[in-house]
């Protein structure tokens, strides 16, 4: 089942969230700098991140799960979000250049249906980032916050998924290298810096880039060690190579 929403907001109303939001954009930056001009797409919970795009993008949307829930965004104007059946998105097809994924993989009933969907209502050769908890990260090891809900991923795991769901993995990276505990939340900055690093493989998020094709290459349904590298901070480019 679902984190609802109002935990949601509570925990990134936190200075433990406010920190965890802080450190995820600080990622994002190096990942897509800018979405000027495009069509935008958060599911899940993305309106910590999405906000920085707001100015500059054509569209913004934002789509909560069902069993999740919603809340009004954003601040100032008329709602930018909606709530939908993650398996049906009430979307037409080819519509966004960039889709973001946060608080929603992990706890999606059919990951594999729910990529589908993505992938449907994704623009050719656009965009989707993956934000999820890292399985080898504390963050994943509690309940204590919404990074503790639902199925967390190795980066290994979250590439093959992506490549089965005609995605192909460009580009990853890692977030969250402090404990997750309240008196943490002050010393986020400098723990991401040493994390990045000194054991840059526990971040306690993983974010992974990835294009959509429209078609399978030979290699694609190997079941292979996935296109994904070592990632290396800030972010690294995913040859096709053995990690």
């Amino acid at each position: 089942m679902r984190i609802d929403v109002h935990s949601l907001k509570s925990f990134y109303a936190s200075p433990l969230g406010e920190a965890a939001a802080r450190m995820m954009e600080r990622r994002l930056k190096t990942l897509w700098p800018d979405c000027e001009g495009r069509d935008v797409l958060g599911i899940g919970y993305p309106m910590p991140l999405l906000e920085r795009y707001r100015a500059g993008a054509r569209r913004v949307a934002a789509l909560a799960p069902a069993a999740q829930g919603a809340q009004a965004w954003a601040p100032g104007g008329a709602s930018l979000s909606a709530l939908g059946d993650e398996t049906r998105l009430p979307f037409m097809d080819s519509v966004f250049d960039r889709v973001l994924l946060v608080h929603a993989l992990e706890e999606a009933e059919n990951t594999r249906a729910f990529l589908r969907e993505v992938w449907r209502v994704t623009a050719p050769e656009g965009r989707l980032l993956v934000v999820a908890a890292n399985r080898l990260g504390l963050w994943a090891r509690g309940d204590a916050t919404p990074f503790g809900h639902g199925r967390p991923f190795t980066r290994l795991q979250l590439g093959r998924l992506l490549s089965g769901s005609l995605f192909e993995p460009t580009v990853s990276a890692r977030a969250l290298f402090a404990p997750p505990f309240p008196w943490c939340a002050r010393f986020a900055t400098p723990f991401e810096r040493v994390g990045e690093k000194l054991w840059p493989a526990f971040g306690g998020l993983v974010l992974m880039e990835a294009v959509k094709r429209l078609y399978v290459e030979p290699d694609a349904a190997a079941p292979a060690k996935t296109r994904v590298a070592r990632a290396a901070a800030p972010a690294q480019n995913l040859p096709a190579e053995a990690a």
